[in-house]
């Protein structure tokens, strides 16, 4: 297994539509376990496949309430009720920012050995699924937010980037 790289706002490939999965091999369950890996070294509680660079529509989660696992080809349904809570993005590190999601989702795909799957999430599980398969659609969270919230994410975001630079920065 393997951390991968994390592709940042700005990556082309997070803004594409991502390709169905087609084979269930050995090379799928290898990605899944470095998706895996690199989502716990993060940490994160999800991560798609666009964002280690591969044009997917795949991701792996894990809730932190034993609700682990990885889905391909994610369709949402039954999509009930909105909550606004904070959310964030492993490809657009620093800013957390209210988003309004559905409060539960059901989640229809397949495993990593091409099996149909069906799950229904609620509260964090459903936020999960929502922003994991927005993902695969080449659509990021900050896509969800009104102009006012999406400028601010973008200014949080520009803070945090001149923070990094001045902490690799050796001092006089």
């Amino acid at each position: 297994m393997a951390v991968l790289r994390i592709r940042k706002l700005g990556d082309p490939v997070l803004r594409e539509k991502a390709r169905p999965v087609e084979r269930f091999d050995g090379t799928l369950r290898r990605l899944v376990d470095d998706m895996l890996e690199t989502m716990y070294a993060a940490p994160g509680v999800g991560l798609a496949a666009p964002q280690v660079g591969v044009s997917l529509r795949l991701f792996v989660y894990d809730d932190g309430e034993g609700n682990t696992g990885a889905v391909a080809n994610p369709e949402l349904s039954d999509l009930e009720d909105e909550e606004t809570r904070d959310e964030g993005c492993l490809s657009i590190p620093g800013p957390f920012y209210p988003t309004v999601r559905s409060l539960r989702a059901t989640l229809r795909g397949q495993d990593a050995e091409g099996r149909p799957l069906e799950l229904r999430g609620e509260g964090l599980l459903a936020r999960i699924f929502q922003h994991e398969t927005d993902h695969t659609q080449g659509v990021l969270y900050i896509d969800r937010l009104p102009p006012e919230g999406r400028r601010e994410v973008m200014r949080l975001l520009r803070d945090h980037e001149v923070k990094q630079q001045q902490e690799r920065s050796p001092t006089p």
